[in-house]
């Protein structure tokens, strides 16, 4: 079964950094995109950031470009997102997925062509 877990969210000022982390199991993961969503409260979840399986290619929501990056470990089934000056804008639930396939176009994908989800992290960003 394959399991997605996040960790590193937290209580932050704005302008502080973040690094969240997401180790996946259970399958070989170096041929999925890894990408990351937040959701915050009454909104609809959102794509933020994305990797492709070989870590070369990334792919950002505008809201973030420039601030955040998105990054694969060196064992391929880890995802970092690195997040500066932050805002309060940003504070959401952070979740961690990935798909299966090719080619690379997490502009055309929504939360529903995603196949598994990680339980989430709290990110927090107080002005």
């Amino acid at each position: 079964q394959v399991q997605l877990v996040e960790s590193g969210g937290g209580l932050v000022q704005a302008g502080d950094s973040l690094r969240l982390s997401c180790v996946a199991s259970g399958r070989t993961f170096s041929v999925y995109v890894m990408a990351w969503f937040r959701q915050a409260p009454g909104k609809e979840r959102e794509f933020v950031a994305a990797v492709d399986a070989s870590g070369t290619l990334t792919y950002y929501a505008d809201a973030v470009k420039g601030r955040f990056t998105c990054s694969r470990g060196t064992t391929k089934n880890t995802v970092y997102l690195q997040m500066n000056s932050l805002k309060p804008g940003d504070t959401a639930v952070y979740y961690c997925a990935v798909r299966e396939g090719l080619p690379f176009a997490p502009a055309n994908w929504g939360p529903g062509d995603y196949g598994r989800w990680g339980q989430g992290t709290q990110v927090t960003v107080s002005s």
